[in-house]
């Protein structure tokens, strides 16, 4: 009984459950860009390259034969891929990018007001010259 309860707090936790959500909603826009890739900007490419269908480019290696599937390295198929890739890069540079610009930028830390007495360790005022504790006279800095 100790191992479920346990389960349950690890599956519970935020950071599992977002990245739960993320891989399910990663996975869907990646089934949105390979349709995008293969259904709308490959299609307008390969009228202007002739009538090519990239799905379907390969460079047939050995033939079919009766007892074997033919052997064929299908670079047509690599081309979407890539592409596919590369859309899915820049949207997520895109939204990482105005993430950034959305969370606050640190703020510097401010300016000290106090310093340490070099003789007796004791905070100070930073524009002291004289110790008010063991009345050393110090450096302005």
């Amino acid at each position: 009984m100790g191992m479920i309860k346990e389960f349950k707090e690890f599956a519970m936790r935020g950071n599992v459950v977002d990245m739960a959500v993320g891989i399910i909603i990663g996975g869907a826009f990646g089934k949105i860009v390979s349709s995008l890739v293969n259904d709308v900007i490959m299609p307008p490419i390969g009228m202007l390259m002739g009538n090519v269908d990239f799905s379907n480019l390969a460079v047939t290696l050995k033939d079919k034969t009766a007892d074997a599937e033919a052997v064929a390295i299908n670079y047509g198929v690599f081309i979407n891929t890539v592409l596919d890739f590369l859309i899915v890069a820049f949207a997520i540079f895109m939204v990482i990018k105005q993430m950034n610009r959305l969370v606050k930028k640190e703020e510097a830390p401010p300016e000290p007001t106090t310093k340490q007495c070099p003789n007796c360790f004791t905070d100070i005022p930073i524009k002291a010259t004289r110790c008010p504790n063991c009345t050393s006279e110090l450096k302005l800095t």
